[in-house]
């Protein structure tokens, strides 16, 4: 078995290998990229990307990046396409042939049929001079030095760069097309992701009382309130609503402290004023950041500029947000 400094070394050459390869991409960048964003931006069809082996499995992945940024795709596997599944590509799809030789054989019998067919290709490979390349309207160069591999044989440094340069169009096509967080947000409805970028507050709220008391009440009442809501507060309104202020645990913890007899004490004496407040639209991630910054675990909720509610640290956390 060997030690454990060699297999650290080995995975921090990995890195290092991997890395350099990426960074090595920069150069290789010409105005064929700009063409294929453009080229892919126009067209009124998807994109359909292509490969076999690991540069399949790279495709599938660019696929899942590019729909998920707004550019329709889908995958085709090489060997199946030349087996039935060329039904795939439309008239105005853009077909993404991704092969780190360019040569193999799948490729070489999938490209003239594509040609024939008329759809604008692009050639993700690292042989600029293969048959993929020679044959493909635009190139994307993906050269590797060398593989990862110790034996410089398996596919590592190579599939690093053709998922970079696929995240490269993807993030070209997506400020193109001024891609925003909320249209990210409809394509990432579910999980934590999805929540942070479409929940608000007002959905959490809904689920809990609204603790209030009004100012000149007493501070038995003003206890009995928030022991009831166990939000570990409650807000300090007027008559109509508007809002003065919040009672804390922490403001009744100081209050006693301060106060061996508590009568005659209202929630006016004890209440914090101008507490921090959030919009029912306000997203829960972004209350979840107003929360961190100011050290607090609750946030009064307003609407139309009253107040309406309040969520607590355990909404959030419950939900996944943090």
């Amino acid at each position: 078995m060997k030690s454990s400094g060699k297999i650290l070394s080995l995975a921090k050459r990995t890195f290092d290998i991997e890395a350099d390869a990426i960074r090595k991409l920069k150069s290789y960048l010409n105005s064929d990229f700009m063409r294929s964003v453009e080229l892919i931006h126009k067209s009124k069809g998807r994109v359909v990307v292509t490969g076999v082996g690991k540069s399949a499995i790279i495709a599938e992945k660019i696929v899942a990046t590019f729909n998920s940024t707004g550019t329709p795709s889908i995958f085709m596997h090489a060997a199946d396409a030349i087996h039935g599944d060329l039904g795939i590509i439309q008239p105005n799809d853009v077909v993404i042939c991704i092969s780190n030789s360019g040569n193999t054989p799948e490729i070489k019998v999938l490209i003239p049929v594509l040609r024939s067919r008329g759809n604008k290709m692009i050639a993700m490979t690292g042989n600029s001079d293969s048959y993929l390349a020679r044959n493909c309207d635009l190139v994307l160069n993906t050269y590797v030095a060398k593989e990862a591999c110790p034996n410089n044989l398996a596919p590592t440094s190579s599939t690093a760069a053709q998922m970079a340069m696929g995240d490269a169009l993807a993030v070209c096509l997506l400020s193109y097309r001024g891609f925003s967080k909320k249209d990210f947000a409809q394509h990432h409805p579910g999980g934590a992701l999805g929540k942070k970028l479409y929940l608000d507050v007002k959905a959490l709220a809904v689920n809990n009382a609204a603790p209030k008391v009004f100012a000149d009440d007493d501070i038995r009442t003003v206890i009995l309130v928030m022991t009831s809501n166990r939000l570990g507060a409650t807000a300090v309104v007027d008559r109509k609503g508007k809002l003065y202020g919040i009672i804390t645990d922490g403001d009744l913890r100081r209050m006693l402290m301060k106060n061996k007899d508590i009568n005659g004490i209202r929630a006016k004496d004890v209440m914090t004023v101008s507490p921090k407040k959030v919009s029912s639209d306000t997203l829960a991630a972004d209350a979840f950041t107003l929360m961190s910054s100011n050290n607090i675990t609750q946030l009064i909720v307003t609407e139309k500029g009253k107040y309406s509610g309040m969520i607590h640290l355990h909404d959030l956390i419950r939900e996944g947000i943090v």
